[in-house]
């Protein structure tokens, strides 16, 4: 048996009149993520660390922003198919760990719901799903509220 580890990034806009979704859970918040599917950057970032620990490729690959059946597609689905991808090759998830980078709004008084959303999704238990988050504390396009991005990390086994 071997364990692999992989990396994942994802970055997107803010824009009007989109929700903010963030590991499958919705924040309040005056707008929300531009993108194809709902734009969840820290979703999108497990699935990339994933899929890099298994050696299968990129989110963009399995998933592409010109096929209209991801337009608007909970992004928590893609976790699935992508677990389920895993699962099929003999691959194992053992941990994930995330960041994300976000000005506001504060993710920390809905960091468990989203760690249960993405343990949930992931199929592992919770103690074995990490979601942290920082600020840009006033620098780069997070620090000036322009977008998010989110930072992941997998570890598997196969």
């Amino acid at each position: 048996m071997s364990t692999n580890v992989g990396l994942g990034y994802d970055c997107h806009r803010f824009a009007e009149g989109r929700r903010l979704v963030l590991g499958g859970v919705e924040l309040d918040h005056d707008r929300g993520l531009a993108g194809h599917s709902d734009a969840d950057v820290l979703t999108h970032a497990v699935i990339d660390a994933l899929l890099g620990a298994a050696a299968l490729g990129d989110i963009g690959e399995h998933f592409p922003d010109t096929d209209e059946r991801y337009r608007d597609v909970d992004s928590l689905e893609l976790l699935r198919t992508t677990v389920a991808m895993l699962s099929a090759r003999g691959v194992s998830i053992i941990h994930v760990d995330a960041t994300v980078v976000i000005e506001r709004p504060h993710v920390a008084p809905v960091r468990e719901q989203i760690r249960a959303s993405l343990a949930g999704a992931i199929g592992i238990s919770l103690e074995h799903v990490s979601v942290k988050a920082t600020r840009g504390e006033g620098m780069g396009f997070v620090g000036r509220e322009e977008g998010a991005a989110a930072l992941a990390v997998a570890t598997v086994e196969r």
